[in-house]
């Protein structure tokens, strides 16, 4: 398997991942949106020798606080649930990311990945701080008390 950035060539085999791995249209329309917003920062596929997707993961630009990203969203095909495909994309894009990162999520999953629920619990957000997590680069000082704004596409 191996992880590259998402092509255009990909956004199709994308859409059907993702109508797949949520079983609904809602996350291919809002990766489509992000992108027609140019909200994008970072898209990356995992694909199998044979070219087939098996995983996406996005990083999208936040509107406040500047510099910062949400991850949304991440998906892994249905038959290959499991298999630890989603946390390869996670580790891979939290390598290089040079801001901090919020997701929205189950917080038991995102923790292992250096993300903190409570971390986040100060900041400002349009969704419940209770499944807010933040992956921070450089998690020294005191916990960020900022105001979240997303880019439109996620209150479409």
């Amino acid at each position: 398997m191996t992880i590259r950035p998402a092509t255009a060539s990909d956004y199709g085999p994308i859409a059907r991942l993702l109508d797949a791995a949520f079983g609904r249209p809602d996350e291919a329309r809002l990766v489509a949106a992000l992108r027609s917003g140019k909200a994008m920062a970072r898209e990356w596929v995992l694909a199998n020798d044979k070219e087939e997707i098996r995983a996406y993961l996005a990083l999208v630009h936040m509107v406040e606080p500047r510099g910062w990203y949400a991850l949304a969203p991440v998906a892994v095909a249905p038959g290959s649930q499991g298999l630890g495909l989603g946390g390869r994309l996670i580790h891979a894009a939290l390598e290089v990311v040079e801001g901090p990162v919020v997701v929205l999520g189950e917080p038991g999953y995102y923790t292992r990945f250096g993300f903190s629920v409570g971390r986040a619990a100060n900041l400002v957000s349009p969704y419940p701080l209770d499944v807010t997590a933040i992956y921070e680069p450089d998690p020294s000082g005191p916990p960020p008390l900022l105001r979240l704004v997303y880019v439109p596409a996620f209150g479409a």
